[in-house]
C-alpha cells in the first residue's frame, strides 16, 4: 500500500511538471505505433522504477539536448521534484546541442538552474576524480543512434571507466535505437581504435545505449578489465522492430528520420573529398564533391550552426539528392549500403585524391580492407561476403546482452 501511494504521488507531481501530458496530446519522448498499440516509455519516464533510489543522494547528469522527459528537460525535471542535481556532463556537440561536429565545447553552467556542465569534448574526454568528487551516482541519458561512429557510445565507455575506476554507480535512462533493427556492416580491427570506434562492433550494432553498456562491461573493454557497477532503467513496450521517430535532433546535423537511416552508408564519405550536405538543410541526405562530373544534384555548403565551417565550403559539389527516397524503404532495406560510395568512386574524375590522406576513412570503416577493396574494384557483394564470418561471430556474442526482443 505504502509503494503504491508513493508510485500515485509521484505520478501526480509528473503531471504538472509535464506541459500537454493528457490522451489528446502525445508527449515527445514516446512514439505511438497506434492507437491499439500499448505505449513507448524511455527509461526517464519511468519515475516508479529509480525516483526513490535518488532521494538525499547527490547526482551528476551525463546529458545533452536530448535528455527530455516528455517536453521537459531531464535536468529540470528531476529538479522540480526535488532530486539534488550537483552536476551536468555533456558530449560532443555540447549540452544544448549546437556544436559543430569535432569542436572543442568549453565548460559552462546551465541558464536554467546555475547547476555546472563538465565539457566531456574539450579539455577532458572522462571525468577525473576531482570531478567527480562528493557525488553519490551518475546518471547517462542520451539518445544514440546505433552506429559505431556516432561518438555518443564511446562517451558512454569513458563514463563506465571513470565510475569504475572510482567506485561511482552509473544508472542508464534506456532509450530506443532507431537502427536498432538489424546488424551489418565490418567489425571494427582493434589497431583501428579511435573515438569514432573503439570496440570491435559491426557499423551498425543493433543495441540500445543500456544493451551495449552491458556489452562493455560483460566483454571487458574497460581499461585493465575494471567494471562499472551498472543499473539500467529499460524502455517499456519496445523491441527492436519498433520504429521510433527522435523527437529531438541527436546531433546539430542529424535533421531526421532519413538522415538517420542513411547515416551508417553516407557517413562513410566523410573520408574522401565529398561533402555530406554538412552546411546545407539536408545534411547526411546528400552527396557530391567539386569537380565531380558524375551527378545529377548540385549543392553549396555554407556556414550554418552546427557547421560553422563545413567541408568544402563555398564550393559547388556535384553528386545525388536523396531527400527523394522514403524513410521507411530505406529502413526497411536494414543494411549498409555500399552501392553510392563505390559508384561515386568509380566514375571520379582523378581516383588517386578520392580518399583522404589523413586515412579517417579507415578510421570510420575500421581497418583499411574496404578503402582496399573499393579501390581494387571489388564488387558490392564481394565485399560483404568479407563481412559474414565477423558477422555472425558477433551476432552470437550480441545475444548475451539483449534486454528486448528482436
Amino acid at each position: 500500500m505504502v509503494r503504491f501511494l508513493k508510485i500515485f504521488v509521484v505520478f501526480l507531481i509528473v503531471c504538472t511538471i509535464l506541459p500537454g501530458h493528457s490522451q489528446k496530446e502525445k508527449p515527445a519522448s514516446r512514439y505511438w505505433l497506434s492507437q491499439n498499440e500499448p505505449e513507448l516509455q524511455v527509461g526517464g519516464a519511468r519515475f516508479d522504477l529509480y525516483l526513490a533510489d535518488l532521494k538525499g543522494k547527490n547526482v551528476g547528469l551525463v546529458v545533452n539536448q536530448t535528455s527530455m522527459v516528455g517536453k521537459t528537460h531531464l535536468v529540470d525535471t528531476l529538479v522540480r521534484l526535488g532530486v539534488q542535481v550537483k552536476r551536468i556532463f555533456s558530449p560532443e556537440h555540447g549540452f544544448r546541442g549546437t556544436a559543430d561536429a569535432g569542436e572543442k565545447v568549453k565548460d559552462a553552467a546551465d541558464a536554467s538552474t546555475g547547476i555546472s556542465i563538465f565539457s566531456l569534448y574539450g579539455a577532458r574526454r572522462k571525468p577525473s576524480k576531482e570531478d567527480l568528487a562528493g557525488l553519490d551516482v551518475l546518471i547517462f541519458d542520451i539518445q544514440d543512434i546505433g552506429v559505431r561512429y556516432y561518438t555518443f557510445v564511446s562517451t558512454l565507455h569513458n563514463i563506465m571507466e571513470s565510475c569504475a575506476e572510482n567506485g561511482m554507480p552509473l544508472i542508464i535512462f534506456d532509450r530506443p535505437n532507431p537502427n536498432g533493427h538489424y546488424v551489418d556492416g565490418s567489425v571494427l580491427d582493434p589497431a583501428y581504435k579511435s573515438f569514432v570506434g573503439m570496440h570491435p562492433v559491426p557499423v551498425v550494432h543493433g543495441l540500445t545505449i543500456g544493451e551495449y553498456s552491458q556489452m562493455i562491461n560483460g566483454e571487458g573493454w574497460l581499461a585493465d578489465g575494471v567494471k562499472c557497477k551498472l543499473r539500467i532503467v529499460p524502455c517499456q513496450n519496445y523491441t527492436h522492430q519498433t520504429p521510433y521517430v527522435l523527437p529531438v535532433k541527436p546531433s546539430p546535423n542529424m535533421p531526421n528520420n532519413r538522415a538517420i537511416y542513411l547515416y551508417p552508408s553516407i557517413c562513410l564519405f566523410e573520408g574522401t573529398v565529398a561533402s555530406v550536405g554538412r552546411g546545407t538543410d539536408k545534411q547526411f541526405q546528400v552527396y557530391g564533391a567539386p569537380k565531380a562530373t558524375y551527378g545529377n544534384f548540385t549543392f553549396v555548403p555554407e556556414p550554418k550552426v552546427g557547421a560553422m565551417d563545413p567541408f568544402q565550403k563555398g564550393k559547388t559539389c556535384r553528386g545525388f539528392d536523396l531527400t527523394t527516397l522514403k524513410p521507411e524503404d530505406i529502413r526497411k532495406d536494414a543494411k549498409v549500403n555500399l552501392s553510392y560510395i563505390i559508384d561515386y568512386y568509380r566514375k571520379f574524375p582523378n581516383k588517386d585524391s578520392f580518399f583522404l590522406a589523413n586515412k579517417f576513412f579507415d578510421k570510420l570503416a575500421g581497418g583499411s580492407q574496404l578503402r582496399e577493396q573499393i579501390i581494387a574494384g571489388k564488387k558490392e557483394k564481394e565485399i560483404r561476403k568479407t563481412w559474414e564470418p565477423a558477422l555472425i561471430q558477433f551476432k552470437e556474442k550480441r545475444k548475451k546482452y539483449l534486454m528486448y526482443p528482436d
